[in-house]
Order: C-alpha cells, then sequence, then structure tokens
C-alpha cells in the first residue's frame, strides 16, 4: 500500500468522526447554520430590507423572506453583478457560476469566500466516505478524470464567472494534481465533440481508476473509447474501479454502462449544483443520499404538492417524512436566501438524513391531470426495460393531445434504443404497467378512457446528442429534461427522426 493510499484511509476516518458527529444532531446542526447566516448577512442591504434584526425564529423568518426563484431574487443579483457590496452577503462574491435561464436568459449565481470550500469539502468527503465505508484506497494512486466544463473565465465587474464545474477545477487538491486528467489545455476547448476526442487521446494510455462526469456524457467518451479501440471500456483501463456522477439519476443509464464497461464498478453518487453542494452518497448499499445539514446551507422543505398553493408549509428538518415529495429550498453562505433551485427530493431515510433527487418541480406532465414527475418515468423505464433485457441510451417523455382524429389523448416515450432488436410493443405494454403502478392519477385516466395506453418512438442512433448540438447544449453540465408537459422538445426531436 502507498503512504497516498495509507494516509486516505487515515484522513476518511477522521472525516467519518466528524461527519457522525453533525448526523447525529440533524436539528441542532441546522439550527446553528441558520443563526449565522442571518447574523453574518445583518448589515446587507437585503437582511435591512427583510428586517433580518427581527427575526428570532424559523417562523419570523417566514413572515418576513419570502420563497423566491431566480427571477424574483434578481432585482438584489442584479445590483450584487452591477459590482455592488453588501447586497446579498458581506462584500463581494469570489465568483459568478454562470447557468442557462429560461425568461432571464444567462443566470448568474454567486459564490463566496464561504461557500467555495463547502463545494470543494462535499466533493472530498464523497470519496473520503467511500474509501472508509469499503477500505478500497487503492485508486488514489491512479490517474482520475473530471469530464467537465471549461476552466477558462471571464471577469464581469472585477468578478470573475463560469461554469461551476469548470470553477471548481482550479480548486483541485495539490495531491492529486498529478493524478488529474484531462490537462487544463485539453479542459479548455469549447466544442464538446473535439473534447471529448482530445480526453480519450490523453486517456487512452494512461492507467486510469477514476472517471466522473453527467453520466449521458461520460457515455459519450465511453462509447467512443469502444468504438477506437474494440474493446470494452473495462478491459481498456483494468484498473478504472470507481465512476463518480452527478445531475442525473443514474438507473437508467446503469444498463448501458455496465454493456460499455464490461463489468461492474463502484460508484458514489452526489449533488452539487451552482447554488450549492447539498448530499452525496455515503453508504454503497443504502438508497439516497446524505443531505450536508452543517455545509453552510439553511434547507426549507414544501410539499410538492401544495407548492402552488397561496401560502404552502415550510418544513425544517426536523418536520420532513419520508416518501414526500418536496420541492427544495435554501439560504446559504453565497446569499441565496429562501431560494427555489428548481429540484424536488424525497428522504429515504431520517437517521441519518438521506434524499433522492425526484425530479424538478417545473419538470413534469400534468395536461390530463396525471401529475406524473422525473421519479416516476425513471422507476418505470428501469424496471420495464430490466424485465425485458432491454438497453436504454436515452429517453423522454411529452404529452400528445392532437393524435389522429378521433384517437385519444397519450403519454409519447422517445427512446433512443441500445439495441435495434426490441419489441416496441411489449415494452409498451410493460412501460404502461409500470406506470399506472407509479402513479394513481395515471391508472384512473386510462382506466376511465382520458388517456390511452402510452407509445413509443424509437430515435435514431445519436438522435438526443443531435437534440442536444441543435439548441446549443451538447455537453458540459447540461441534462436532457426526462419529461415536460408541453411537445418543445418532441417537435425538434421528430424533425431529427424525418430527417434520419
Amino acid at each position: 500500500m502507498s503512504i497516498k493510499s495509507l494516509a486516505a484511509k487515515v484522513f476518511a476516518a477522521t472525516i467519518d468522526k466528524k461527519t457522525k458527529k453533525w448526523a447525529s444532531d440533524p436539528v441542532g446542526s441546522q439550527d446553528k447554520v441558520f443563526k449565522y447566516l442571518l447574523k453574518t448577512a445583518g448589515n446587507t442591504a437585503f437582511a435591512k430590507a427583510h428586517s433580518f434584526s427581527s427575526i428570532k425564529t424559523h417562523h419570523d423568518f417566514i413572515d418576513q423572506v419570502p420563497v423566491r426563484d431566480y427571477e424574483q431574487l434578481r432585482p438584489f443579483v442584479d445590483r450584487v453583478v452591477a459590482g455592488e457590496e453588501d447586497i446579498l452577503w458581506p462584500g463581494k462574491p469570489l465568483y459568478f457560476a454562470k447557468t442557462s435561464g429560461t425568461t432571464s436568459g444567462a443566470k448568474y449565481i454567486p459564490i463566496t469566500k464561504e461557500s467555495m470550500p463547502e463545494h470543494v469539502k462535499a466533493a472530498r468527503n464523497a470519496i473520503l466516505s467511500y474509501i472508509h465505508e469499503t477500505g478500497n484506497s487503492k485508486f488514489v494512486d491512479g490517474k482520475m478524470i473530471f469530464l467537465q466544463g471549461s476552466p477558462d473565465m471571464e471577469t464581469k465587474n472585477g468578478i470573475q464567472l463560469g461554469r461551476l464545474s469548470g470553477i471548481v477545477a482550479h480548486y483541485v487538491p495539490n495531491y492529486l494534481q498529478k493524478n488529474r486528467l484531462p490537462s487544463m489545455k485539453t479542459n479548455c476547448i469549447d466544442d464538446w465533440e473535439t473534447k471529448v476526442e482530445a480526453v480519450i487521446d490523453e486517456t487512452l494510455p494512461e492507467k486510469m481508476s477514476v472517471i466522473s462526469g453527467i453520466p449521458s456524457w461520460v457515455q459519450m467518451y465511453f462509447e467512443r473509447i469502444v468504438q477506437r479501440t474494440g474493446k470494452k471500456v473495462g478491459e481498456v483501463f483494468p484498473d478504472f474501479n470507481l465512476f463518480i456522477y452527478g445531475g442525473v439519476n443514474f438507473e437508467p443509464y446503469r444498463a448501458k454502462f455496465d454493456q460499455l464497461i464490461g463489468r461492474k464498478v463502484d460508484s458514489i453518487e452526489l449533488f452539487p449544483a451552482s447554488e450549492g453542494f447539498f448530499a452525496y452518497q455515503d453508504k454503497q448499499n443504502e438508497k439516497g443520499m446524505l443531505l450536508l445539514l452543517d455545509a453552510g446551507i439553511f434547507y426549507e422543505f414544501i410539499p410538492a404538492d401544495k407548492f402552488y398553493d397561496k401560502n404552502p408549509p415550510r418544513l425544517t428538518i426536523g418536520e420532513v417524512e419520508i416518501g414526500v415529495n418536496y420541492v427544495l429550498i435554501i439560504s446559504t453562505t453565497a446569499g441565496l436566501w429562501a431560494y427555489n433551485i428548481g429540484d424536488t427530493v424525497a428522504f429515504t431515510s431520517t437517521k441519518p438524513y438521506r434524499v433522492v433527487v425526484t425530479g424538478r418541480i417545473k419538470h413534469y406532465i400534468s395536461a390530463s391531470g396525471e401529475h406524473v414527475i422525473g421519479k416516476e418515468v425513471e422507476e418505470a423505464m428501469k424496471a420495464a426495460s430490466q424485465e425485458l433485457d432491454v438497453v436504454i441510451n436515452e429517453f423522454t417523455v411529452a404529452p400528445q393531445l392532437s393524435p389522429l382524429e378521433g384517437a385519444l389523448p397519450y403519454h409519447e416515450w422517445f427512446v433512443e434504443f441500445g439495441e435495434i432488436n426490441t419489441d416496441l410493443k411489449k415494452l409498451e405494454a410493460s412501460l404502461d404497467l409500470q406506470m399506472r403502478k407509479q402513479n394513481s392519477y395515471y391508472d384512473d385516466l386510462i382506466t376511465g378512457k382520458i388517456l390511452q395506453p402510452l407509445k413509443i418512438t424509437s430515435v435514431p442512433e445519436n438522435g438526443f446528442k443531435q437534440y442536444m448540438k441543435t439548441i446549443g447544449k451538447l455537453g458540459g453540465q447540461n441534462k436532457l429534461p426526462r419529461l415536460s408537459n408541453d411537445r418543445k422538445i418532441a417537435e425538434v426531436l421528430e424533425k431529427i427522426i424525418s430527417d434520419s
């Protein structure tokens, strides 16, 4: 065992003790964060506008600080972007994480000297947690690749801005620098397809042990390796034994990854975002990710089915229940206050508190009142594809409300298959049955003949890649919505299908 590998085990044991300490007192941990946030930001423009000095309890906070999304918080953010100090958090941010907006165009999420270390610490602790649980630390001696956005930075009114993954690339610890790939030159390539080829050039000769990134884009990297070498990824990289991912649910990709790799590898799921690093998988055989309650983030949870009520309940960590779908609301050391990041979560455990990401509050199908969410379509696809031994590359779902004359509306599943010998009718039947088990509203609509059973439209190979390229979101941190309540994605896919 190398010195680095042994040191990693010792450090992992230390971190595990610290983690158990705050996790054993979840309410107390969150109360400390809540008080720290209010006290530290007390002289900011936002604090004065919301009378922070009179906030003593969470109920006071609810009364004085409404839930906001980016557009609603934007008047304050715009002042920060313009270079003003002490607006949302003391001083100025270190960075802006630039993300894609909707009505607002580009969004600028502040990252401060207090919040940046939490991103780095959480990523580090996720790996140390794995080492402590499994005893496997030999991978620290191999090469590690992190498929991420370009680390090139711009400057806006004296503050650097870039993609979160690119910003984080500047914080790789010194003890990992020699192990880290790709090179800075390759990482700065903007065009994703060109970048992947350059990454392959650099990694093929190396002893890769850890590969990390959003599953859809790692899949593209793996597919190109197989095409180039004619070998499975696990054969090309015999030391590869740990996959680290985040951003989307891995389950729909798992069968395809097993096929591309040729063997099983351990994995660690992360829940990072520009707004904060919220959770990581702390146990290999437990469902859910450990919610980070001492990381400068105060959490509130609104039941998703009550989110659009006039005064929905805003629950704290001690009030949540297992299995309920919640909209995640955060207040952070980056100066985001009662901020709706758009993600929905459900708790799988309360001792300690673990969550799974169930989708996005704006990503759903309810054109006929069915209230279908991302977690349900992913669970249905997982069950149906396993039952029929089908390999799926990618999929998304949209309502079809205007079918051929006289036909009932239905859910249209656009699916790119890893194999072309799939019996679509069998898969449609299995998927529909699984969806009826997942969602009682959907079952009622099928039974009541308001909807007809779902239909599958086969997408040609690389069709989703072409879709993402068409909308200018190929690679990096960009993710395909698993479902939508309109046919904007469907219309682009239909054109790609007709042109193929």
